[in-house]
């Protein structure tokens, strides 16, 4: 026999699950190294790895979760709040063989969201290297 439920109840059941469904992208978990935390292992791997490079003198000024505001032709875009829109980076740092500052965000699936953003960045001129 099959249970009936009403068609509220349906639609709680639906928003319920599908809550519990949202997590981070592509199954991605939080992990904590050195007392930090990172959205995804591969972010904390890169950080071990930029820690070694500004350790040997290589890069310096590392700075994690660096905010870049995002605007258009007409001004700063607005979130659907009214607040300006904001890209997080990854990491920002200084690249002493290159002489230059290097915005990076590791990725390992690039979301619509970051593909939009990071082009709204390289028409202000800030380039994103994604590892």
């Amino acid at each position: 026999m099959t249970e009936r439920i009403t068609a509220a109840d349906y639609r709680k059941e639906q928003a319920a699950s599908q809550r519990a469904d949202k997590g981070r992208v592509r199954g991605t978990k939080a992990v904590v190294v050195q007392g930090i935390k990172f959205h995804s292992q591969r972010e904390a791997n890169r950080f071990g790895e930029l820690r070694h490079l500004e350790r040997a003198g290589i890069i310096e000024d590392l700075r994690l979760q660096v905010p870049f505001e995002l605007h258009g032709r007409d001004g700063p875009i607005l979130t659907p709040t009214g607040r300006v829109m904001i890209y997080k980076a990854d990491f920002v740092y200084f690249d002493k063989r290159i002489n230059a500052e290097v915005v990076e965000d590791s990725k390992g699936h690039p979301t619509e969201t970051f593909i939009m953003k990071k082009a709204i960045l390289a028409a202000q001129g800030v380039e994103v290297v994604e590892t």
